[in-house]
């Protein structure tokens, strides 16, 4: 079956009927030919990353068919497949859906010498039952305030609190609460902040908009630069394209608008973790595991950080990204939290959007 067929039949609304027959003959033709492959599901739909995939297979020899679908479908797809998915590795783009994917029990825990040695403690998921890893985070992207430089300092909006604060009344530009980027974020808030004052800042951020949350944190930027908004909250790497553009009008809206990392006197700017994992009924663990293992290499963390705009995690890697390095002046003071703490917090912090109103 080739790549094109598997990632096709797998997005066909009927594809979960016959889905067992299809993988099925799937492994069974690899078993034949003798051929290494991988079948990973991913939510990093970023062009950029077939470097990453090629750079696999040439250096392995390990072919790669992928899925490409959001983290929400990746996950309903897992859980409909069951122990006929064909699903080696699992890459989500969100801490509050990996902790979720693993509280659902669709990872396998692993153990990687390689990987526990790269990857921080708070940037993966170890399970006490097993003492193996069930995720291990990749790249992560920090939550940043963006501001009107015509209007606003930066000691105007150097700290996630400050957003809710009156004097920015009718001028706070934001994607929607539920989405996971803001879901994480306010997970975080509600463990540094606890539940009380957390709600109450997400009522003063509803207080405080310019407009009902919509489209996403691109269109945050542009309604700064626009004058729409006089603040915003965007994901670092949507910034840095922006700088990095040879686009003229996306160049110019990006020099308009200035750019915090909040918290640097406190906790730190909050990180959302873009990770993976071995999916729980793999039938290539092995292949599978060499597979995060390059994810954490040197070549492909320099790779998240120059081709993806992210931050690479692993330990003593440097990368040289002129965006990234613009924005942060080369390094910023980032919270440690369990991405653990964080999902849990995950049903309080919709309880507490639909008691304040925030859409």
């Amino acid at each position: 079956m080739s790549n094109k067929s598997f990632k096709k039949g797998l997005r066909h609304p009927f594809a979960f009927l016959a889905l067992a027959v299809l993988s099925a003959t799937f492994l069974t033709s690899e078993a034949q030919t003798g051929s290494a492959s991988i079948n990973i599901y991913s939510a990093r739909h970023y062009p950029t990353d077939e470097a990453l995939y090629s750079d696999f297979t040439k250096s392995t020899g390990i072919k790669i068919n992928r899925v490409d679908a959001d983290d929400a479908g990746i996950l309903t797809r897992l859980k409909a497949e069951g122990n006929a998915s064909p699903a080696d590795v699992i890459l989500l783009v969100d801490a509050a859906r990996l902790w979720r994917a693993e509280v659902d029990g669709l990872f396998l825990p692993i153990k990687s010498k390689v990987l526990e040695d790269a990857i921080p403690d708070n940037l993966r998921a170890k399970r006490t039952d097993t003492g193996g890893i069930a995720w291990f985070g990749l790249s992560t992207r920090a939550r940043v305030i963006v501001y009107d430089k015509a209007k606003y300092k930066k000691s105007d909006v150097d700290t996630y609190e400050k957003l809710a604060d009156p004097k920015f009344k009718g001028k706070l530009c934001i994607r929607s609460g539920s989405h996971p980027y803001n879901l994480s974020l306010f997970g975080a808030m509600t463990e540094h902040l606890g539940t009380t004052q957390t709600e109450a800042w997400l009522k003063g951020l509803v207080a405080n908009m310019a407009r009902n949350p919509a489209g996403g944190d691109t269109d945050q930027i542009k309604g700064v630069a626009s004058g729409e908004c006089g603040v915003a909250v965007t994901n670092t790497y949507y910034m840095a394209r922006l700088l990095r553009s040879t686009n003229t009008a996306e160049k110019e809206m990006a020099e308009k608008v200035g750019v915090v990392f909040p918290n640097q006197g406190s906790w730190g700017t909050h990180l959302n973790v873009a990770g993976g994992a071995v999916a729980k009924n793999s039938k290539n663990t092995d292949n599978a595991i060499k597979f995060l293992e390059y994810l954490a290499s040197t070549s492909a963390q320099n790779h998240f950080a120059n081709g993806n705009n992210e931050w690479p995690v692993a330990k003593g890697v440097s990368f040289d990204n002129p965006a990234l390095k613009a924005m942060s002046g080369g390094s910023f003071k980032s919270e440690v939290l369990p991405i653990s703490a964080v999902g849990m917090n995950q049903i309080k912090v919709q309880q507490m959007l639909d008691r304040v109103g925030f859409k």
